[in-house]
């Protein structure tokens, strides 16, 4: 009986056969080009096989409008994975040309200025958690937006077929259910977030088995082994094992969490730990691991953190301050941990890896710029963490800075600081970020806002510590209470327990 049961959850070659019908009709049915997406796992591999062999089945006459394919790289993407697609889009490229098919490769990125280490180390943003998830919009929905609004401004319209599946969890299932309703012809929804994109999900009724059946029974049409996804997969789960159709308690290789080796929207990363304890060769990447572990933990977060927002201003919950960006300390001592771990993979690690950047050029010297341009550390710090570690120049071309101060003078500032004013934790900031604001305003026609500036450094730095600015903070909501002024209730009147209190609400 329960072998029959598991039978029945089986999809079906007729089946399969019906859904290549809808996809070949729904192809010809007009002029608006496809893009799918592929992120190298097995439900966008399955879509896109799908839609392969549907197409390849054509009178080649037919196949008038191009079908893109997109991969979006995070640039933190885990490196096995990386290679892994990297190596796929070269393949698939080659084979839909040998096999005069319209499909089109495309390798998205995110933009220099908003990278992951751009925004972690650069401008010392907390890690990506519940509350303050930042990481997912900037590294992969606008890249590919960006892309899309494209194609849309060169077409009017586009199809995005995506391998999203209800089997997923409980909110895809909701999500794609309420969609199916607002469905403007068969099988297309809408965007809700972007207007001319219709979304065409194939495999939205599939199980992570009836996915892994498929795999397994079609050859993989542009030439790849679907075994060595499945591989891949298998060495991403604890036993190392895939199960399929054996037992229906038995959990899928589906469940395995392909994606950026920096996440920690998850407690533990489970695939990479499972990748490292399978397989010997990948214990490289254990050094990857304890990184993430180490940025990534909680406990004594706040204290890595300044007791003012991105902004410089206070902010707060049930009288305790939010703390916002990463002090300078911690910010450095990260970059030479991250550099220090890519030139041990560069010299130690496989042969396929020797050339791995975990932070490109173009990142260090974004990240340049924020340190001392936009906070004001003239001390240029990042050029000789660089070249300590490395042991190379660091190369930036397009640099141009006023050199009157550097790290001499910082070195300097920073003992008569700490010998005038011993208790007062923002003294030194005060000083250089004043020193530096004169220092770029020293031309005649750069002198217009000065004062505005000066004020504002004024304004972020006179608290003497936390509890000087808490104290300050707490005083202003008090007077705003008694004056009948808007103020903030949640600081003065609750006192929570200690595990509701969120510091992370914004940036």
């Amino acid at each position: 009986m329960k072998d029959e049961k598991i039978y029945d959850a089986r999809i079906s070659k007729e089946e399969i056969e019906n859904l290549k019908d809808t996809i070949r009709a729904l192809y010809l049915a007009d002029d608006i080009p496809w893009v799918i997406g592929y992120s190298g796992g097995k439900d966008s591999t399955a879509t896109l096989q799908l839609v392969w062999m549907s197409l390849k089945e054509m009178n080649p006459e037919r196949l008038k409008k191009p079908v893109h394919i997109i991969n979006t790289d995070t640039l933190v993407e885990s490196p096995i994975i990386s290679k892994w697609v990297e190596h796929s889009l070269e393949i698939m490229q080659n084979s839909a040309n040998d096999q005069n098919l319209p499909f089109i490769t495309h390798r998205l990125t995110p933009e220099t200025n908003n990278t992951f280490w751009v925004n972690l180390i650069g401008r010392g943003y907390p890690f990506p958690r519940k509350k303050l998830r930042w990481c997912t919009d900037r590294l992969k929905i606008q890249p590919v937006n960006n892309f899309i609004k494209n194609k849309i401004v060169e077409h009017g319209e586009i199809i995005l077929v995506i391998g999203t599946r209800k089997a997923e969890s409980t909110n895809r299932a909701r999500t794609m259910a309420k969609y199916e309703k607002l469905r403007v012809r068969e099988l297309l929804s809408p965007n809700p977030t972007l207007a001319n994109e219709l979304v065409f999900s194939p495999l939205e009724n599939w199980k992570d088995d009836d996915v892994w059946i498929f795999l397994m029974q079609y050859k993989n049409p542009w030439g790849l082994s679907n075994h060595e996804l499945q591989t891949l997969y298998m060495s991403a789960t604890e036993d190392n094992e895939c199960p399929m159709m054996v037992d229906k308690d038995l959990p899928s290789c589906g469940k395995s969490r392909f994606g950026c080796w920096v996440c920690t929207m998850v407690e533990k990363d489970k695939s990479m730990e499972a990748m490292i304890a399978n397989d010997q060769e990948k214990e490289w990447m254990s050094s990857l691991l304890e990184f993430r572990n180490e940025f990534g933990n909680e406990e004594g977060d706040r204290e890595r953190r300044s007791f003012r927002r991105m902004k410089g201003n206070l902010q707060g919950n049930y009288g305790k301050l939010f703390h916002g960006p990463y002090k300078k300390e911690v910010r450095e001592q990260w970059l030479e941990r991250l550099l220090s771990i890519q030139k041990d993979i560069n010299e130690n690690g496989p042969k396929e890896f020797r050339s791995l950047e975990l932070i490109r050029l173009e990142e260090l010297q974004a990240i340049r710029r924020i340190w001392v341009n936009d906070k004001h550390e003239f001390d240029d710090v990042l050029p000789r963490i660089y070249e300590r570690v490395l042991g190379k120049a660091f190369v930036d071309p397009t640099w141009l800075h006023n050199e009157n101060f550097q790290a001499e003078e910082w070195d300097i500032l920073k003992k008569v600081c700490s010998e005038m004013y011993p208790d007062e934790e923002l003294a030194f900031e005060m000083m250089y970020t004043l020193i530096d604001v004169e220092n770029k305003a020293s031309d005649v026609n750069q002198r217009k806002n000065i004062l505005d500036d000066i004020n504002k450094t004024l304004a972020k730095t006179f608290y003497k510590d936390e509890t000087d600015a808490t104290e300050y903070y707490s005083n202003m909501m008090v007077r705003k209470k008694e004056n009948g002024g808007k103020y903030n209730e949640k600081f003065l009147d609750y006192q929570p327990l200690e595990t509701e209190f969120e510091d992370n609400e914004d940036e």
